[in-house]
């Protein structure tokens, strides 16, 4: 499908067309509602974590810039060398914008809802939202294609009302290699999210897959550090090279949408 025109002040995205064995190519299942808003509450790290980003919030309300998302956004606060330094990235790109960090590890669409419904923007006026959510429906919580594509939907939809002159960043879900049929989806729910914001003011949409591409369109694993821990995980998390690379694709639209130049 070929995106309709973007505003100009979008950057063109990084498409990638990935080859998909018929089996694991997914349902494109009947329109779906958004998850229910859900809390981990339960899970206390989860809970302090958010009590703690409210606290910060009370006495830090200005930030410019608000990244919204999983484990790949909360893993800026990790500075473990040398694959899970990424307190440096963010430091360069991100805390110079005073950057507020609303990354949680493993969660959902329905997740984000939650916390967006219990205050962790309310008093915000960021510049720029950057959204990255949807892998861990696709994965974990086994949510389909349009599933996911509402969750996603309602995420964005939520932050236009709770910040109305916010600009969104919306990335696309990240290659991974835990199952072809997870690659499939994750395919699927960016082609969507191409077409369906082309043309929305609000919404700025990058799918950068291709950095973690080798020429052949093959998965670079070696920008994932999940291979490299003691359980030999799939890749899925981008190494500290992989979230740099990361952060430089995005900073030219993101620099765009603050108004400055790019770092």
């Amino acid at each position: 499908m070929i995106p309709r025109r973007s505003p100009l002040w979008l950057l063109p995205a990084l498409l990638v067309t990935a080859s998909v064995p018929a089996f694991a190519r997914p349902v494109h299942d009947t329109p779906a509602l958004a998850p229910p808003p859900t809390d981990r509450l339960n899970e206390r790290w989860w809970a302090d974590r958010h009590r703690a980003i409210l606290a910060t919030i009370a006495e830090h309300p200005d930030p410019a810039v608000v990244l919204i998302g999983d484990s790949i956004t909360n893993n800026y606060d990790k500075a473990t060398t040398p694959d899970e330094n990424f307190a440096p990235i963010w430091a360069r790109y991100y805390a110079p914008r005073r950057a507020l960090n609303l990354g949680f590890s493993g969660d959902t669409t329905a997740n984000v809802l939650w916390r967006l419904q219990h205050g962790e923007v309310e008093g915000l006026r960021p510049k720029v939202a950057i959204v990255l959510i949807g892998t861990n429906d696709t994965a974990g919580a086994g949510r389909t294609v349009t599933q996911t594509q509402a969750g996603i939907d309602a995420v964005v939809d939520d932050l236009k009302r709770r910040l109305p002159t916010t600009k969104i960043l919306l990335l696309g879900l990240l290659p991974s290699a835990i199952t072809a049929a997870k690659s499939a989806t994750d395919a699927a729910v960016n082609a969507y999210l191409a077409d369906h914001y082309a043309a929305d003011p609000r919404v700025a949409y990058r799918d950068i897959s291709a950095i973690f591409r080798r020429p052949d369109g093959t998965l670079d694993v070696t920008l994932f550090y999940d291979p490299r821990l003691p359980q030999h995980g799939k890749p899925l998390h981008p190494d500290t090279h992989g979230q740099r690379m990361m952060a430089e694709a995005i900073e030219p639209t993101l620099a765009n949408l603050l108004g400055e130049r790019a770092r």
